[in-house]
């Protein structure tokens, strides 16, 4: 598995093992440490590095890891709540609690394990054996919207888009607290958290630019019922971002408080709204799925509210 890396203008400034922690998927700045001593990791003209080395603009890093050995991803009679299927993607309303991949501490009973027996051999390879199809995720108990490719040419033709950013991704939330101004923006970039891995953080030294919209839908006592429009989606952002501005998400065990709260154990995060244009025919989809009822309990465990937008 050979990298390239580019330290960009604004990135310099961090050792070299943070920087590509925070690079490199599923790498801890230990494992980073030990490619350096391996030698697996240098500078693109051969030099070797010092895990202390601070990294400054215009470095350039080739990384020659090995490839990591993959949890082997087999079909399982698992029910799907399929909003849209065609030849080229699939679209399902993903139930809260189910991880969308195998990995370690979830071998099976996966969203791919079900969609290998759903779709058989129609799934794109782009993903590898553990994500065939998988364009983009959702958190384990974030539930609603995500597309799968069904080919290799409708992975691209998606995975384009939400690079430049014409799909539209709209999410529903219950954030604690009062959100005072009825609608506003979060342009906070957000990267590896410097001391947990499992987190994300809008502190972090090295991060990528994340925005997140959000209006106001329903203020109750000491709680708000949010829409949130994704401009990026970066890992956990609107989790991320709503705990960056003092309001997490109800029920966030890892950004908000550390119990449940209103019976709640995981983010009260629903994906509502999905529009892409369709890889084959062009045509625009728009896709729009109920709130789940572990999500319309709460609100109504809320009691009545000031209602600001439908």
């Amino acid at each position: 598995m050979n990298h390239e890396i580019l330290v960009g203008p604004d990135e310099g400034g961090a050792r070299i093992d943070a920087f590509l922690a925070g690079r490199l998927e599923n790498m801890s700045r230990n494992a980073v440490q030990r490619a350096i001593a391996n030698g697996e990791i240098r500078f693109s003209d051969g030099r070797t590095i010092q895990k202390s080395y601070v990294t400054a603009p215009g470095d350039s890093f080739v990384c020659h890891l090995a490839e990591p050995m993959e949890i082997q991803a087999v079909p399982q009679n698992i029910p799907l709540d399929v909003v849209f299927e065609d030849e080229a993607v699939i679209v399902v309303n993903k139930s809260r609690g189910m991880v969308v991949h195998p990995a370690p501490g979830h071998p099976d009973g996966t969203l791919v394990n079900a969609l290998l027996h759903h779709c058989a051999a129609s799934l794109s390879g782009v993903g590898g054996a553990v994500r065939p199809g998988i364009v983009h995720r959702l958190d384990k108990d974030t539930s609603g919207l995500l597309i799968v490719a069904k080919s290799d040419q409708a992975h691209q033709a998606l995975t384009d888009q939400l690079r430049d950013r014409s799909v539209t991704r709209v999410y529903e939330a219950v954030a604690i607290g009062r959100v005072g101004q009825d609608e506003g923006v979060i342009d906070a970039p957000i990267g590896r958290h410097p001391t947990d891995r499992k987190r994300m953080s809008t502190s972090a030294k090295v991060k990528r630019e994340a925005e997140t919209h959000y209006a106001v839908l329903t203020r109750y006592h000491g709680y708000t019922h949010l829409r949130c429009q994704l401009e990026t989606g970066r890992t956990h952002q609107i989790r991320v971002h709503m705990a960056s501005v003092g309001h997490p998400i109800l029920g966030d065990l890892t950004y908000g408080r550390a119990r449940p709260d209103k019976g709640i154990s995981g983010q009260c995060l629903h994906a509502r709204h999905l529009a892409f244009d369709h890889p084959v025919t062009g045509e625009r989809v728009e896709l729009t799925t109920a709130l789940p009822e572990y999500f319309t309990d709460v609100l109504v465990r809320l009691g009545p509210g000031e209602v600001i937008a439908e």
